[in-house]
Parts: structure tokens; sequence; C-alpha cells
């Protein structure tokens, strides 16, 4: 144990939980020695020593299913070079469904696990019974079971990791409450510990539900917040069989596993209790901390699993379990950079599945610090998909109510929150109620998402299989096509850039020759060092040394911050996202509509596709570019959002003539595709470069400009790619018979070689569309002269690869 604190250290990491402790031991392992660990208490003592301790591999996505994969492999090896148990109990994991819509989603599951070499089994009801022989089949469609999946001793990984990393030379300090973060010229600089100073280069805040707290006391956002988290451990059941797997029974909210003779009955229920009410702060010395019991709450989930395993009715309780576990606004860790302070990286925010995914979790932290940035399509884990709003209070309490029940909740498509909704309203919100609007979440903003027809309810009624939303989608991408849609664009994030060298500096974090023009635009792609794309947007030049960049709602802070990474302090840079409102004016009739509304010339003589001017509506100023994401002749209107109103009335009124519908975020989606458009987060990420992309066009050589990824780039040029953008479509061409999402294999001679990325079903060209990822080997040579088949739910569609987009392939309409 060491016992004198350090002046100084490369990294401190703080909080020592199986976080923490992952953290440091792949810092030190991949050569990084000058590193302390500081825990306030002793080690697990904030919440990791009383998690239920579940490994599971199978992840919503393919990084995170490698992250919780690695977990599990880490702590197999660990025990080995260490000589220390992490007490893994690998009798695997059985997951049965009760409804139909479960029953599914496990199917998917079980399908996309394929992908990751999980193994996953679907099983029937005599096959669950042979290896759970305890359970009650009744009202079970089937189960799935993942046969390397299991349990594990909280403590016992905590320490192994703690060993594993002493062993590299990590220190480790107990009861060393830190007392103050040190910044200095926006970095950290420093701890304080015990009255001491460490001076640091980096601080890792691995420090669980007290992170939040932290992050406020510094104006740094960091959203979860905890809630009673509930479990009971009964009395030794004679009858109870010792290699039983852990059982996860979602649609009454309950796992079960097998504890030393005795069963631990855990719930995820739908609607939880935050924590700490009176103060909404954690206790700095809670330390193996409990709630007292709350039999009533936790009685009706007891009922359900005495149904389901009815061998439970013959043992007392013996341990009534409750205390604190933190929660996220979308059930999804934290990790990364925040940005508010260079260098202070986040570990936390694990709702309740921390040692499954710890050990991963860990190895990514390292890997983010050493490189600067990630090679993996990590976004949902990573601490910048959220705003300021998101951690405080009123929000994260609110929402932790639901988010805890979502981790066992149905994981519908397109399913949105209940709660903490009506943050952030448009101007024109009830106009666009009164228009038959079905909201959804987008960068905080209510959006909509499609238009309810003839007075129906504008409500989603959630399903794998036809979406009642469809005859709406219908009406609008066709009236899109055929006349015009009006599409909210307003949360899109869009930051002016001002200053002698503005244009300069693009050209150095843009992968494109950026327009030094007034009134042109430039698509473009911004990379990592490494060649990945960090963010895909447009450049507009506005005025001389003006230029605004326009980038995806829900990246607006990710994209902020790689921006802002690169920029000089010389560039103005302005956040202006909610000054403006903007709306897409898109389709064939879009050009007599704004000459209906302007006496501007909107000619395709004197306003080309891919430029930008200042128009006047109503004696209002307004910024109009002639750029369309549904591939349609069209207008990008940046309004002030105190005028938005006002001209939003007005389009709607002039539009009437023309056939103007209002259009939802479904419909743009939908028509992006048709049209072979892509969307970062879905379609890339800093997993893919701009050849796999397809994206080789927005790569400029020609500027004489060493931009950032250039040299990567350069690399990737000369050599074959391994994997190519596809798109899909199925012969079987009925809407919602397969509905196709993401994350599907895609087959060719019998093997799969990709996965879809994006999906949805085109009702003007009546196609169930896919955009994909092939990997590309010498075995596929002629890919046009290939079959090829998408699996969903452990069925195979054939599917046709086309050459070309569905939607304007030659740029016609769009430039017309």
């Amino acid at each position: 144990m060491n016992k004198s604190l350090p002046k100084n250290a490369k990294v401190v990491i703080i909080g020592g939980g199986v976080a923490g402790c992952s953290t440091a031991y792949h810092l030190g392992k991949y050569g990084w020695k000058d590193l302390v660990l500081l825990e306030r208490d002793q080690l697990t003592s904030g919440s990791t020593w009383h998690a239920a301790g579940l490994v599971s591999q199978l992840g919503p996505s393919a990084a995170v299913t490698k992250i919780r994969k690695y977990s599990l492999e880490l702590y197999k090896k660990l025990e080995k070079e260490v000589d220390f148990s992490s007490g893994l109990k690998l009798n695997g994991a059985l997951s049965i469904a009760t409804t139909k819509g479960r029953w599914q989603e496990l199917l998917r599951q079980a399908t996309t696990a394929q992908l990751y070499d999980v193994n996953v089994e679907v099983l029937n009801i005599d096959q669950i019974k042979k290896i759970y022989p305890v359970i009650n089949e009744k009202g079970v469609y089937g189960g799935i079971f993942m046969p390397g999946d299991g349990q594990a001793d909280p403590v016992g990984v905590t320490n192994l990791l703690a060993k594993a990393a002493r062993n590299e030379g990590v220190k480790i300090f107990q009861n060393s409450p830190v007392q103050k973060i040190l910044t200095k010229n926006g970095r950290v600089h420093g701890v304080k510990v015990k009255d001491q100073t460490i001076e640091c280069e980096y601080v890792v805040l691995a420090t669980g539900m007290w992170s939040r707290q932290i992050g406020e006391d510094m104006g740094i956002n960091i959203p979860l917040y905890p809630a009673e988290h509930f479990y009971v451990i009964t009395e030794p059941i004679n009858d109870l069989p010792k290699d039983i797997p852990v059982l996860r029974d979602f649609d009454d909210s309950l796992y079960l596993k097998e504890d030393a003779g005795k069963m631990l009955i855990g719930i995820f229920e739908g609607k939880s209790i935050p924590a700490f009410n009176k103060t909404n702060r954690v206790p700095e010395d809670f330390s193996f901390g409990e709630f007292p019991e709350n039999f009533e709450h936790f009685e009706p989930y007891l009922e359900a699993s005495l149904k389901r395993v009815p061998i439970l009715k013959k043992a007392g309780i013996r341990k009534f379990f409750a205390g604190p576990e933190s929660f996220t606004p979308d059930t999804n860790t934290l990790l990364g950079e925040v940005p508010e302070v260079r260098n202070f990286f986040v570990c936390c925010g694990f709702n309740s599945i921390g040692i499954g995914s710890g050990g991963g979790a860990g190895k990514v932290t390292a890997e983010w610090i050493m490189n600067g940035h990630i090679n993996e399509d990590l976004f949902i884990y990573d601490i910048k998909r959220f705003q300021k709003f998101h951690s405080e209070i009123n929000f994260i309490k609110e929402r932790i109510t639901e988010t805890l029940g979502d981790l066992y909740g149905m994981h519908w498509p397109y399913k949105q929150h209940k709660t903490s909704r009506n943050k952030k309203l448009f101007p024109y919100h009830e106009e666009l109620k009164k228009a038959g609007a079905c909201f959804g979440v987008s960068s905080g903003y209510e959006r909509p998402l499609w238009f309810a027809l003839n007075n129906a309810k504008p409500e989603t009624k959630y399903s794998y299989n036809y979406q009642n939303w469809y005859p709406s989608v219908e009406f609008e991408t066709k009236n899109a096509r055929k006349n015009i849609g009006l599409f909210d664009l307003t949360a899109f994030s869009k930051y002016d850039l001002k200053g002698e060298k503005t244009h300069s500096e693009l050209q150095k974090i843009c992968t494109a020759n950026i327009k030094n023009e007034i009134g042109k635009t430039t698509y473009t792609q911004m990379l990592n060092e490494d060649g990945g794309i960090e963010t895909d947007l447009t450049v507009v030049c506005i005025d001389k040394n003006y230029f605004r960049i326009v980038t995806s709602a829900a990246n607006r802070e990710h994209d902020k911050f790689h921006i802002l990474k690169y920029l000089s302090k010389e560039i103005e840079f302005k956040d202006v996202t909610e000054e403006f409102a903007c709306l897409g004016v898109f389709g064939p009739k879009s050009r007599s509509l704004m000459s209906k509304l302007s006496n501007d010339d909107f000619s395709n003589k004197n306003f080309k596709f891919g430029t930008g001017k200042e128009i006047k509506i109503n004696n209002n100023i307004i910024w109009a570019q002639r750029l369309s994401y549904v591939g349609e002749l069209g207008f990008e209107l940046y309004i002030k959002m105190k005028e938005s109103t006002e001209i939003h009335k007005l389009i709607v009124d002039k539009g009437k003539e023309l056939n103007l519908s209002h259009c939802g975020m479904f419909a743009m989606d939908t028509m992006r595709m048709e049209k072979g458009y892509l969307h970062w987060g879905h379609d890339m990420s800093p997993e893919e470069n701009q050849y796999e992309a397809g994206l080789k066009f927005a790569i400029s050589f020609k500027k004489n400009i060493d931009f950032v990824g250039k040299k990567a780039i350069e690399k990737i040029q000369n050599k074959k790619i391994k994997k190519m953008m596809v798109m899909l479509t199925l012969k079987n061409n009925k809407p919602g018979a397969p509905l196709l999402l993401h994350d599907e294999p895609i087959y060719c001679d019998g093997k799969i070689i990709g996965r879809t990325t994006s999906g949805n079903y085109s009702f003007n060209y009546e196609k169930n569309m896919s955009l994909g990822y092939i990997n590309l080997n010498s075995s596929i040579k002629d890919l046009t002269k290939k079959t090829f088949f998408i699996e969903v739910e452990k069925k195979k569609y054939e599917a046709i690869l086309l050459t070309k987009p569905l939607h304007d392939p030659e740029n016609k309409i769009i430039k017309s």
C-alpha cells in the first residue's frame, strides 16, 4: 500500500470502483506508468460492492458488444495472470419472452449476435425446461440462451483489476477523498487531496453516483442521478439446481440468479424512485450504504417471480437490499472528454451494468486519453451527446424514473421517452400541434416526427411490424416529391465563425476545398488524425471572413468540441443554434412558393443549387440557401427565431395554393435514403473512412493544406478498402414485412459479409430499403452478379444490390 502522496502524476483517476480500477490498469498496461488512483474511502465502497454482478456479452451496437465481450475475456485472462479470483460463474444466461413484441425483440438480438460472434441459441419451451427445470413455462413464447454469459463477484472483479493495476505500477490510495479538482486556462491542472496538491495532465472521473454533483460544482455537465435499486436474497433452497443460468424475464422486469444455494431476485421496474430527495446530493460519506426496506414497492415483482419460478415459494427472504445506482437520460454509459474542460475525462453512469462492461469501458477510456480520439462508433456512450439541460436536477431526476425501467423495457423502434419532455419548443409549436404533429425529441427540441391525417390522434403505436404512421409518411413523401413539403430543420446545429483567418482554418479541419466566395456552400467531413469520420457538415460563406457550419441536431456538443479543438483563438466562434429557426421548403413547386413569398429572383440562373443569399420576406431579412437533404429542388430558410412564427404562418398560408404539406422527420429520413444520402451516427462514424463510406468526392488533395487526417487518408487512398457502403432493396416489397432497421446481417454465398446501418420503406418506389457495409474480399468479385440476403428475426430475405440511388441518380431534379 502506498503511503505518501506524490506531488505530480500524468493521470489521476478518481474513484476506486470497477470503472476507475479498469481505467488505471489499462493506462498502465498500455505504457503510461505515472498514474495515481484516489479512492475517498475503500475500493468498491460506492455502488460497486452491491452490484448483482451479471456479465452479458451482447449489447445494442457493435462497439458496446465489443466492450462487453472484452470485459468478460479480460476477467478470465487476469484471473490467471495475477492469480486472483473474480468469482466468475458462467452457467449462461436465459432471456424469455411472454409477449409477441418481446419475442420479436429477442429474435432480433439473436440475429444481430451473429455479427459479433456471440453464441446465442434460440430455444422453444421444451428446450427452456431442460436448462431451467424449475421454471413455470406458462405464457412463454420462447427464449434465447447465451452459454458464455453468467455472473461475477463485483468486489472480486474490482480487486482483480486493482491488483493487476498495481502490477503495472499504478499507485492506489484509499481513504483519500479529493477536495478539489484544479484547472488552469481551461485545462486540468491537478487535484487537491488531504490539503496537498497533485499536479497532473489528465483527470478521469470514475466516481459513479457522485459524478453529477462533482461536475456541477465545477460547471461541468454530467447527466446522471441515483435511483433506489432493489433485490432480495432468499434463504437456501434445497431443490434449487446449482448450475442453472441467470434468468431474465424482461416482461415482468425481473432477473434471477442462483447464489450459493440461494436465489437473488432483482428488478428493473417501470417507474423508479430517485434517491436522496431531500438534498438532491449524495452524501460524501455514503459508503457501503443502504436504504430502508420498501417492501410495498417490491412486492408486485416478488409475486411475479414466485409465479415464474414456483420453487421460490418454499423459501423465506434472508436479505432485502435497497441501495443507490446511478442512471443516465438514455440508459447508456458516459465516457470521453467533457467539452467544458480539456483533459477531463469521465467513466461513469453504468446504469447497473457496470461489472459486465467495466473492463471494456476502462480500456476505451485509456485509449481515448492516449490517442485523443477513438476509432470506434461509440457516440451512444460519448458524454458529448448531451447538453447542459440534461444534467439539470429537475430534468435528470424525472428522467431516471423512466430510464431505470428502460433497461428491461421494450426497446421498440422509434421509441420516445415520456418523461422530461417539452423542455425546448419552437415559437410556432402550437401551430405544428394543430397541424397534427406527433413530436419526438431532437437535441432537446420537440420536433415533428410525422403528422396525423384526417384528425387522427398523433400517437405512435409501437411495433416491430407495420407502423401506424406509415399512411402519414406515404402522404408526406409523395406530396413532397409531387408538390411541396415543409420540413422543420430548426434543431440542426449551427455555428458562426468570423475572422480574417477563418477560411484558412476551415481548410485545415475540413477535407473538402471550402469555397471562399460569398453565397457558396461546401459539403464536407472532418476527420480525426487516423482518418475516421468525426463530423458530417455543410459550410457556407455568408460574407467576407464570415462562415456558417451546419451539422446534425444530435451532434451539437460533439461537433462543437471537435471544431474548437482545432480552431485558434483568433477565430470568433459562436453557437447560433437557438438564434435561428430553419425551415426547409422542398419539392418541385418550391420555387413557385418562394416567388409568392418574396420579390427576390429564385430562377435557376440566379439562384443555383449549392448557393445561398439574403432574401426579404415581409421586410424580414432571411438567409436562404438552395440545398435539400431530401433530394428535391428546395430552399433552406434561416430565420431569426423571433420572426419565425410570422414566416412559418406565411409559408403555410401561401403554400395552400400549391398543395403544401407539413412533413416530419420520418419522411425526411425516408427521402434521404431514397436519394442515397448518409447520416452520421448511423451510416458513418469514426469507425469508417470516406473511401469506405463512398464520400471520396468530399476530399480535396489539390488544396495545398495539411488538413486533419490527411496523412492517414493518403495511406488509405493507396490501399484496397476493406468494406464498402452499399444500398440494398428487398424483393419482398410489402411495407413493414419485414421492418428493416439497422444491424441486420447481410449474406452472400451463404456467409455473413456485412451489416445494415439504416432501413426504411419507400412509398414512392415501393421498396424496402437498407443502407449498409459489406466486407470486400477476393471471393466477392462481381457484386452485381451476386445474390444477397438480409436476415431479420432469424429469417433471410432476398435483396438486390443497387448501383445507383432510387431517386434522381443524375442529380437533374435537385439542380433544375
